[in-house]
């Protein structure tokens, strides 16, 4: 089976978390990566540059309409949701928070299982709150693959836990063994 997109929810831990995935992709990993991480509505994009410095694919906020492309990785920009829609473009809005969080991981993974449904990886790492619980419980329903950072392994446990606990996950792992499992599955 050929994966269409992963999708991956990160909070408090996140770019610590970011920059270990980012930074062992090879160049020529091809799966649409799409992230919600949580960031202060004021935030810039100076994260983002730091993280494509230690990435050999092309890191970039998602676009209104933008088309999802192989190989490219996509992030929520600071205070808005970002979803996917069934053609496979990206829409953005400022509706009402989702668990305290504008992006909410729950209404990209929610989304995204809509568009991508059985083709559809999805992640959860570290993070301090349930955002993701009910996304990643959507993508399990549609036939996705459920990968979720091992707690023990996580700057904060209480995300990862969380999904594991309403939902069995397809794999339970640190992140680099993830990296490991996304390039054997991209091959």
């Amino acid at each position: 089976m050929q994966y269409k997109a992963i999708v991956i929810g990160v909070s408090s831990g996140g770019m610590n978390a970011l920059k270990t995935i980012f930074s062992t992709l090879p160049a020529h990993f091809s799966i649409p990566i799409i992230i919600v991480q949580h960031l202060s509505a004021r935030s810039d994009s100076q994260w983002i540059k730091l993280l494509n410095e230690k990435s050999s694919l092309e890191i970039k906020e998602a676009d209104e309409k933008e088309q999802i492309e192989k190989g490219k990785i996509y992030i929520a920009p600071p205070n808005y949701h970002l979803l996917i829609e069934k053609d496979k473009t990206f829409s953005l809005t400022i509706d009402e928070r989702v668990n305290f969080a504008r992006p909410s991981i729950d209404v990209l993974f929610e989304s995204a299982a809509e568009a991508y449904k059985n083709k559809l990886i999805g992640i959860v790492l570290t993070g301090s709150n349930n955002d993701g619980t009910k996304g990643i419980k959507r993508i399990k329903e549609c036939g996705g693959l459920i990968i979720i950072q091992d707690p023990k392994t996580a700057e904060s446990a209480y995300m990862p836990q969380s999904a594991i606990a309403a939902i069995e996950p397809d794999y339970i792992k640190s992140l680099e063994n993830i990296v490991e499992l996304l390039i054997k599955i991209d091959q």
